[in-house]
């Protein structure tokens, strides 16, 4: 899809998260076009952009993931601002917090100021989660798990869309019908918003746990970014500070509904 002017989404700020550049899972390819689709001032990439955990156990890197990191770079060189906050599986990275390679800096987090003057912690998230920090082997099988479910949606919905139906995500699914599934993203979203509270925040910007959110908890705001293997989502900030949670598909299917039917809507004004 090349970029078309009468259709970029330009914001003041892109909030980016698990990409996972270097699995199977990431949807590159919708990636790459909203990327194209949308310019911003600042864009900030909120953790495991790359999967170090993956690519650890076997390279793969098609060149689809590398058009994404391109894309990014040439972004840079027209005057982006983009700042790093690595998370778990690309903790790596945390070993170069506060350098800046090829324009884009690392950080541990960052309080980004809005245009409404809010103040927002950013962060990937993964220091609130109590498995992650205390047991990594069981962070790991959780992780071969969740590709596994990945790898069962894939085959799922081949059959139904084969059969005429829309796509469906077996570990979305879980995770909202999992009684300790909830119960963990509702204790991560508090304690996320309690540190932002402690930093003096109005609210906390992050990922990590692949469940995009735009909420208010104690009187601050939640923003989860969301992720690009099953969601395909992310949050900008408008030039007025608003913030929104975007998802590309249902962007992607409305423009296709307005393009199939302005050409009637001419006819009909014509006539």
């Amino acid at each position: 899809m090349s970029q078309d002017p009468e259709t970029t989404i330009r914001v003041r700020t892109l909030f980016l998260s698990d990409l996972h550049l270097g699995t199977k899972g990431c949807q590159a390819a919708l990636l790459l076009d909203f990327l194209r689709d949308v310019d911003a001032d600042t864009i900030y990439l909120v953790g495991d952009i790359v999967d170090g955990w993956q690519l650890r156990s076997g390279w793969y890197w098609p060149q689809g993931h590398n058009d994404v990191v391109q894309k990014m770079l040439r972004k840079v060189r027209k005057g982006a601002h983009v700042v790093y906050v690595p998370g778990n599986h690309d903790e790596f990275l945390r070993d170069y917090i506060g350098m800046t390679f090829g324009g884009v800096e690392i950080a541990e987090s960052r309080i980004h100021e809005a245009a409404d003057g809010k103040r927002y912690l950013v962060i990937h998230g993964d220091q609130f989660d109590m498995v992650v920090r205390h047991s990594k082997w069981l962070a790991h099988l959780g992780d071969w798990a969740y590709t596994t479910a990945l790898t069962v949606n894939t085959v799922v919905n081949r059959v139904r869309r084969r059969l005429g139906m829309p796509y469906w995500s077996l570990s979305a699914w879980a995770k909202l019908k999992v009684k300790n599934a909830v119960n963990f993203i509702g204790q991560f979203e508090t304690f996320l918003t309690a540190e932002a509270k402690r930093q003096g925040a109005d609210g906390v910007i992050c990922g990590h746990i692949h469940h995009a959110a735009h909420r208010q908890i104690d009187g601050l705001t939640y923003l989860n970014t969301g992720d690009w293997v099953e969601s395909c989502t992310g949050i900008v900030e408008h030039y007025d500070g608003r913030m929104e949670v975007l998802h590309y598909p249902t962007l992607l299917r409305e423009r296709r509904a307005a393009e199939a039917f302005e050409p009637t809507d001419i006819r009909r004004a014509v006539a």
